[in-house]
């Protein structure tokens, strides 16, 4: 989900030149409290055990290390 935010702040906020780093918060704190207020969602194409076996060797990794 954090990739999703961090595409819809690089295509609303982030794709134009913005000089000032001050200028660049103000931006994305106004985002973030409209995303926030819209309480999006997202629409998952598929369910937890459909995302566990189609990414099990993800999954694999990640727990041989824990």
């Amino acid at each position: 989900m954090a990739e999703l935010e961090l595409s819809a702040l690089s295509r609303i906020c982030l794709s134009r030149r913005i000089k000032a780093i001050e200028e660049v918060a103000r931006e994305i704190q106004s985002l973030v409290k409209e995303r926030n207020k819209l309480e999006v969602k997202v629409e998952w194409q598929f369910s937890i055990s459909q995302a566990r076996e189609k990414l099990s060797r993800h999954y694999e990794k990640v727990q041989s290390k824990n």
